[in-house]
């Protein structure tokens, strides 16, 4: 843990990086609106209300949402990162399209998500990029 948290202290990160402490706040605000939602779409699936293709961008967006800690923090590599965090991205919006017909809601729910990792996104990129 220590040595994570110096080797992410020691990255060059742009002036406009947010604090570290605003991520905890953030995430679990987002991890209760994705909890939300992401459960009633895997609850229509059960029900068989949607089928493989609706469900899908949102299983894959769980799985690319947790392995990014492991992959930045235990890998400490950047690029596999920005990889990962722009797959988060495009799952994201690809489930909010692909639910929006069914449950318009559940795509309006995800707007912060979605707000959220476009900045963290750019912010990875950036990162990335001053690092290599």
């Amino acid at each position: 843990m220590n040595n994570t948290f110096s080797w992410y202290s020691n990255l060059i990160k742009p002036s406009w990086a947010p604090p570290s402490y605003l991520f905890g706040p953030v995430w679990t605000f987002l991890y209760i609106l994705i909890a939300v939602s992401f459960g009633k779409v895997f609850v229509l699936a059960l029900q068989k209300q949607i089928g493989l293709m609706v469900v899908l961008p949102f299983i894959l967006n769980l799985i690319f949402n947790l392995i990014f800690s492991p992959i930045q923090f235990g890998l400490q590599n950047n690029i596999l990162a920005a990889v990962d965090i722009i797959l988060i991205l495009v799952t994201l919006i690809w489930a909010m399209i692909a639910i929006f017909p069914i449950a318009p809601w559940i795509s309006y729910i995800q707007i912060p998500y979605l707000l959220w990792v476009s900045f963290a996104t750019i912010l990875q990129l950036t990162v990335t990029y001053l690092n290599l």
